[in-house]
């Protein structure tokens, strides 16, 4: 029977782990600047300074796209909880560095798609601070996990997001959206790589506890959900625009990443990790 180790041994035999692959997406992370991706010509006052404030024709983003980066934009906003939520897990050593960086680069998302949206006037700029307003208020708090739990959902969590955002490149709106969007997906990419890595470490480690973990974050998944202004939820809304399924997450999320574990072929589990890989067992391809 495999031992089963606490948090805290965790996070001092994962150390090392986790100082290499902050290393490597430090080196291999994209230098861009947000401020690049904004058009600031096409910018102008609103009234309080003597402009002209939002009008609907103003827009010239179609709704699908539209809805998305206002989905994005509010989850980001809610950065604060998110990095409560990861910091809790994480306050030591490169853990807490990594912490840092993480916050940083999802701090940058949203600056640039705030900006964004305001200059070109995409959306109306008082709706969506009613909403931010609304989102940080309500606020987001995780129910108590453990480290390895908090790993395999973060992993899932930043693949997520790189699928919606490249679906919302994929909608070509304007080369500008498709080049933020696909800047996101990259970043997203990369970040879920960093969590997936300690997951795979995870597993050489500790492989009975950390299956148990996967298993349980994949059949509890959701992604963040923000109510939007008319009332609609998030989620149907960008599952009925094609911009993110949760019906599709098996093959655009869960798997991929199970794939990268070689969590079907490993012979190193145990009783609980056998039970954790036949519950996951309609995943495999």
């Amino acid at each position: 029977m495999q031992s089963v180790l606490t948090d805290r041994e965790l996070l001092e035999k994962l150390a090392d782990e986790v100082e290499v692959n902050l290393r490597r997406h430090v080196e291999e992370a994209a230098g861009w600047q947000p401020h690049d991706y904004v058009p600031w010509a096409d910018g102008r006052n609103f009234a309080f300074l003597g402009g002209t404030d939002w009008e609907p024709d103003q827009s010239e983003l179609g709704d699908v796209a539209r809805v998305a980066l206002i989905v994005s934009v509010l989850i980001a906003d809610n950065l604060p909880s998110y990095h409560r939520e990861l910091g809790k897990y994480l306050r030591t050593g490169h853990w807490w560095r990594w912490v840092g960086r993480w916050t940083a680069e999802e701090n940058r998302h949203e600056i640039l798609i705030r900006n964004y949206l305001m200059v070109s006037r995409a959306v109306d700029p008082v709706e969506l601070e009613r909403l931010r307003m609304a989102h940080m208020t309500t606020g987001f708090r995780r129910p108590a996990l453990h480290l390895l739990d908090v790993l395999a959902l973060c992993a899932f969590e930043e693949s997520a997001a790189a699928v919606r955002h490249r679906n919302t490149a994929a909608l070509n709106e304007n080369p500008l959206v498709t080049a933020i969007s696909e800047r996101l997906a990259a970043d997203d990419e990369l970040q879920s790589v960093f969590f997936a890595n300690l997951v795979a470490a995870a597993l050489d480690l500790a492989p009975d506890q950390t299956a148990r973990a996967i298993a349980d974050r994949i059949t509890d998944f959701h992604v963040p959900e923000v109510t939007l202004a008319d009332g609609r939820n998030s989620t149907k809304v960008l599952a009925e625009a094609g911009i993110y399924d949760p019906t599709r997450e098996p093959d655009l999320v869960f798997t991929p990443l199970l794939d990268r574990w070689n969590f079907f072929t490993r012979t190193d589990f145990g009783e609980t990790g056998e039970t954790a890989r036949a519950e996951l067992a309609h995943l495999k391809r």
